[in-house]
């Protein structure tokens, strides 16, 4: 066993948010942490990392076990390069290497066995530690996470908090410690940075624990839930999921024993009602009320039913013909796309790209808060324009709740205001906040309660699941699905994407618009004129591998990791094959969960291989560059 936190409780001030809550890491799973937002999971997450204390109950780790924490990640000099700050988690490595480089000079006027036999433990140590890939996993890594070759020569201070906190997170997957805590891994991160995350957490050699309110990356990275709720922890094998379908079963099942047990004590109750006062039955009443008293009593679960109730609707119809650009160039000091769209009534039209491409600035151009660079756009007739800016979770306001909504909409009576903000969660006392004082998801909420109202009949929304828990997200889709306008939108999570979008505009140099989903969408990724678009990326990246010449170690260490994939990857096709046949035993065909337990394996090992044949690729292009 790696850690326990047993029986943890913590309140601040009036507020219990711990009130017995249980996490186990016996080896290297991966695991969740779930609930809503303030229902405790960042806090318990400090209470592992004892940046706080609990108020009761323990948290003991094996001898040894090194944690990893993103908020612990500091950088105690911000005049320092990003590769100089990298460069610290391999200390131990750089000044081996120095050592090695200056016994080579000794060498050079000394060949005695005493200096030879120096120099070779020296080496041995030395590639022990990964010698020879340490500067090619840092910036494997670190070009992954939306950063370029000269970035890693620039100081700390010249990066934005937001890649700074990508920098902390490069730093942390780096020192790979036995367990990695993780909260929002995720938040702004691009789709290709989040999709090599997640295979970088799936294999990653020690134990996760996390936070993520995105949905996809739950399913595709982790084999354990641990959900919060009421300060209490429940515990869920499989992915997001899979403990989806489990917590609604066991919440029946309990209800169904629960209702069974009380008919129970019910019947018993009525025979010790009929016959406790009858001196030949007394016994018998005597006997059954120590067993009501010996019983086990089962607690009906309490759920939170409490949700967003949101209800988007257009007060005119509008004309068929939504939007219309030509040329349309987007930007500030020069031109990052070239947009030319058309946009018809009741299109759900979801913008990707990596970040910095433009879907921001595209969508702020459409609303006229920064100029276009050059073509037009027009906007039908009858076309009004509701916007959702991904700032506004960052909002600053004296402002209560109520007067935020009542201010932007004063003809509406106290009555409709109230029942607005209840909609999306503010209730009683809740309405009197002032905005400062609100968490970035109670921001979001209160920023689309006030779209709601203005009953647009087309929607601009920039990242409008950012910081909203995921029954909120949930919510959301919902009101969006049954809306009666149009809708262009921003996002990084998948799972909305999937369920919203029915045509994609990928940002670029010039756009492309695919009128297919986002499931069409990715299969097609693989093929055609997408494929031709990678095989691009995939040139120029060889062409800046080329222009960094490999040391002799360093070209020995490629080959050497190159033969080790090569003899993994057979042994890992060996394995899928046997795990294949199993599927025609009867002892796992006439046995449904031994069969889902065998389709999970599969699953992983086919995304084992495709981990190590990346990786492969990766080292055969670093590799190719030299020939």
């Amino acid at each position: 066993m790696k850690l326990q936190a047993s029986n943890i409780y913590k309140s601040y001030g009036a507020q219990d948010v711990l009130s017995g809550a249980n996490l186990t890491v016996k080896g290297n799973e991966k695991i969740a942490l779930v609930g809503r937002n303030g229902c405790g999971k960042t806090t318990l997450m400090k209470i592992i990392c004892r940046i706080e204390e609990p108020d009761q109950g323990s948290v003991v780790m094996a001898s040894g076990t090194r944690l990893g924490y993103l908020s612990q990640i500091t950088f105690e000099d911000e005049q320092r390069t990003v590769y100089e700050e990298l460069l610290t988690v391999f200390e131990e490595l750089t000044t081996l290497q120095a050592r090695l480089e200056s016994q080579a000079l000794v060498l050079e006027k000394d060949h005695s066995d005493q200096q030879l036999e120096k120099y070779e433990k020296l080496q041995t140590r030395f590639e022990a530690l990964g010698g020879y890939d340490y500067e090619y996993e840092l910036k494997n890594v670190f070009f992954h996470f939306q950063f370029e070759e000269a970035d890693l020569h620039k100081k700390l201070e010249e990066f934005s908090s937001g890649q700074r906190t990508r920098i902390g997170l490069v730093k942390l997957l780096l020192t790979k410690p036995d367990i990695l805590l993780l909260d929002e891994p995720t938040n702004h991160l691009d789709i290709e940075s989040i999709e090599w995350l997640e295979g970088y957490i799936k294999h990653y050699p020690g134990a996760v624990i996390l936070v993520s309110h995105d949905r996809m990356f739950l399913d595709h990275v982790v084999d354990e839930i641990v959900e919060i709720e009421f300060g209490k922890t429940m515990r869920f094998p499989g992915s997001y999921s899979h403990y989806v379908k489990a917590k609604e079963e066991y919440i029946e099942k309990n209800h169904e024993a629960f209702l069974r047990q009380q008919e129970e004590i019910e019947r018993i109750s009525a025979l010790i009602e009929k016959f406790r006062y009858k001196k030949n039955k007394a016994a018998f009443a005597q006997s059954k009320i120590k067993y009501l008293d010996r019983m086990e009593k089962i607690e009906d679960v309490k759920t939170d039913q409490s949700r967003m109730k949101a209800h988007f609707s257009s007060a005119r119809k509008g004309g068929k013909r939504v939007l219309e650009t030509e040329g349309l160039k987007v930007g500030y000091d020069t031109i990052l796309s070239t947009v030319d769209l058309t946009v018809m009534k009741g299109d759900r039209l979801g913008i990707v790209g990596p970040n910095g491409i433009g879907k921001s600035t595209f969508i702020k151009t459409l609303m006229e808060k920064i100029p276009s660079l050059g073509g037009y756009f027009h906007f039908g007739h009858q076309i009004d324009v509701g916007y959702f800016d991904q700032d506004s979770a960052q909002i600053t306001s004296d402002k209560t709740v109520i007067d935020t909504l009542w201010d932007n909409f004063p003809m509406i009576d106290q009555t409709q205001i109230r029942n607005t903000l209840a909609a999306f969660l503010f209730t009683q006392d809740e309405v009197f906040k002032e905005v400062y004082n609100l968490s970035g998801g109670e921001k979001v909420r209160l920023a689309l309660a006030c779209l709601m109202l203005e009953h647009d009949n087309v929607l601009l929304l920039d990242e409008p699941t950012n910081h909203l828990d995921i029954p909120s997200k949930e919510a959301l889709e919902k009101a969006l699905e049954d809306y009666d306008g149009t809708i262009l939108f921003v996002s990084h999570d998948r799972m909305f994407l999937k369920k919203m979008a029915n045509r994609i505009m990928e940002m670029g140099p010039q756009c492309k618009v695919y009128n297919i989903n986002y499931e069409e969408y990715l299969e097609k990724k693989g093929t055609g004129e997408l494929a031709e678009a990678k095989k691009e990326i995939k040139e120029v990246s060889k062409q800046e591998v080329r222009s960094s010449k490999l040391t002799f170690n360093e070209e020995k260490a490629i080959k050497n990791r190159i033969a080790k994939l090569e003899k993994l990857l057979e042994e890992a096709d060996a394995d899928l094959e046997s795990l294949r046949e199993l599927r025609f035993e009867p002892e796992y065909y006439q046995d449904y969960r031994k069969m889902e337990e065998l389709d999970a394996q599969i699953d992983d090992k086919h995304n084992e291989i495709a981990a190590l044949t990346k990786e492969w690729e990766e080292k055969m292009i670093r590799l190719e560059g030299e020939e």
